[in-house]
């Protein structure tokens, strides 16, 4: 878990870098090249422009905090949508409709693919294994700002039907609003070489078609949207990933110091929301910090592939491991993000050796070697490792329990442990040539696997139940903490009123339970009757005692203030789980 996390936390990092760097590409042509104040003179940097966006974005996360950021990122979501198809449409009349824009585009600029192995900066094969299959793993599973937002559905099924809802129409739009400008400016280019010249920086050609096409409002508001989007989905991340270290480093590092806290859960909460901006901040500068890594790419769609075929395959082979083979072992998660590391540390060093046979007859580019087909070989040997390391679990377990018998079986294992961190340290700082430290590689994938297998108590059936596609029914349990209700009930209508004390359950009347077919202790969503809310004002709870009054709820203050609710409106009420 703690490899786990170190590895998440670095994919947000790296996420976070990217959006400053496009934020700063894009606002970058707006700007002059330099300004003067007080008498001196201050040249508008790429970098400079990314930290004073940084700092903006640190304050607005801060302390306009997790509301604020999903507001502002359903407004900004839907101007941008609106913003983007405007543009096109906008661009169809400047060239002269949709027949005159088709015929001037290129024959290969229509295919659905690009082509198969080239140009190294974009070909079929190498998106395919970047973006389509470690990408989109990565985005959909590891993305913890877009797991969040369907997690804040009000259920199972909500958050079934926004996936549903997300591959049939959202993912379609939304490749049209970001590659119109690109297809407009193509075609553009062609007919009026001297407006858009063809070797116009993709990077600004969103900012070029804009200008364009649009009268200055316009411009200013396509400008604005695109803008105020990608700083809201900064936000975003920023959010997810400091929710990310108070859940997994912040609150397991208190418990593993043992440290008492005498105070109540109110005054814990601010200390840990303290805790999460501080966290926010701290991710932020690093966010910037990672830019300086992204920004040597000739594009940013360039660097997002460097960085999505770098980062994503460990995780992702551990995540779809472990979630479809019950039989992956702890073991094979260590030695898949360890040994898998290393063996992709070394394609880094060693391209033209390990990455080559991967490379599908792509030409290798020395300054930016294999920026997309290095996914496939960091998949296949992160994978290889698994795969390996769970097949001879047993043979591991024979060795490990020989060595039980020993006298010292304790010291063997430290020195075992001592020999990989120099091996890896090797690997990392690249200290031996190929033919030594590939086979040292391998050498530390099995003594990896064996360190893991002696010191951790693994029971198969025990620690998998809940966790794998084949026990979802004790996932609900797990999260609930009680059997699973499953008998249909009905939404009711009620009114609300205020009870005493801090008890966060929610206590209807007899039959209004019965009419939601509810028990006590299971899991009850209360929404504001008004739809058109979207579910805005709301709030999660568990049912308690009932009592004899028909129609009405008791909830705390709490509840009423985290749901928003208003004096005197009727609150919808269904049963969760």
């Amino acid at each position: 878990r703690f490899l786990a996390t170190i590895l998440l936390v670095l994919y947000m990092i790296g996420y976070i870098g990217i959006g400053f760097l496009t934020l700063g590409k894009a606002a970058q042509p707006l700007l002059p090249e330099h300004f003067t104040l007080f008498g001196y003179t201050f040249d508008i940097t790429l970098m400079g422009i990314i930290i004073v966006i940084a700092i903006i974005t640190g304050i607005y996360i801060t302390f306009g905090g997790q509301t604020a950021v999903i507001f502002t990122d359903l407004l900004q979501g839907f101007i941008l949508l609106f913003a983007g198809l405007l543009l096109f449409v906008l661009g169809l009349d400047y060239i002269g409709g949709f027949k005159v824009f088709w015929d001037l585009l290129p024959v290969e600029w229509k295919l659905p693919l690009a082509h198969f192995n080239h140009p190294p900066s974009f070909n079929f094969v190498g998106i395919f294994w970047q973006d389509g299959i470690a990408g989109s793993v990565g985005f959909l599973f590891m993305n913890m700002g877009l797991v969040m937002r369907f997690m804040a559905t009000k259920s199972v099924n909500e958050g079934r039907k926004a996936a549903t809802f997300n591959i049939l129409f959202m993912l379609p739009i939304s490749a049209i609003v970001v590659s119109n400008a690109g297809w407009i400016g193509k075609a553009v280019s062609i007919a009026q070489p001297d407006v858009v010249p063809p070797n116009t920086v993709p990077d600004q050609i969103f900012v070029v078609v804009a200008n364009l096409v649009s009268q200055p409002g316009v411009f200013g508001f396509v400008m604005a949207a695109l803008t105020a989007a990608l700083m809201s989905t900064v936000d975003t991340l920023i959010n997810a990933t400091a929710a990310i270290y108070i859940n997994d480093i912040h609150r397991p590092i208190k418990k593993f110091l043992r440290k008492k806290i005498s105070v109540s859960d109110k005054e814990n909460d601010k200390k840990e929301l303290s805790a999460a901006r501080m966290a926010s901040i701290v991710i932020t500068t690093f966010g910037v910090l990672s830019v300086l890594v992204f920004e040597r790419f000739p594009t940013v769609y360039e660097a997002h592939g460097f960085f999505h075929s770098t980062l994503t395959p460990p995780l992702v082979v551990a995540i779809f491991l472990g979630i479809f083979w019950k039989k992956f072992t702890p073991a094979a998660v260590m030695a898949t993000f360890v040994g898998g590391v290393a063996l992709m540390i070394l394609g880094n060093y060693y391209p033209a050796a390990l990455i080559s046979p991967f490379d599908h007859g792509t030409i290798m580019d020395v300054k930016h070697p294999y920026t997309y087909i290095r996914a496939l070989y960091n998949l296949f040997v992160c994978a290889a490792v698994g795969v390996l390391i769970t097949l001879t679990t047993e043979y591991q377990r024979n060795i490990v329990n020989k060595i039980k018998s020993f006298r010292s079986p304790d010291r063997i294992f430290y020195l075992l442990i001592i020999f990989s961190i120099i091996i890896f340290i090797s690997i990392v700082f690249n200290l031996l040539p190929l033919y030594i430290i590939f086979p040292l590689s391998i050498i530390l994938v099995f003594s990896v696997a064996l360190s893991v297998t002696y010191i951790v108590k693994y029971d198969q059936e025990k620690n998998t139940e809940g966790l794998t596609a084949w026990s979802i029914s004790k996932a609900k349990e797990k999260f609930k903490g009680k059997p699973i209700n499953d008998r249909e009930g009905k939404k009711i209508k009620v009114k609300w009123k205020i009870k005493e004390g801090e008890d966060n359950t929610v206590n209807f009347s007899e039959n209004d339970m019965k009419l939601m077919a509810a028990e006590i202790g299971d899991l009850v969503y209360l929404s504001d009757v008004r739809k058109y809310f979207g579910g805005l004002k709301s709030v999660h709870a568990e049912y308690g005692i009932p009592h004899q009054q028909d129609g009405i709820v008791y909830i705390n203050n709490e509840q009423k203030l985290t749901g928003l609710f208003v004096e005197g409106r009727l609150l919808m009420a269904e049963k969760e789980m």
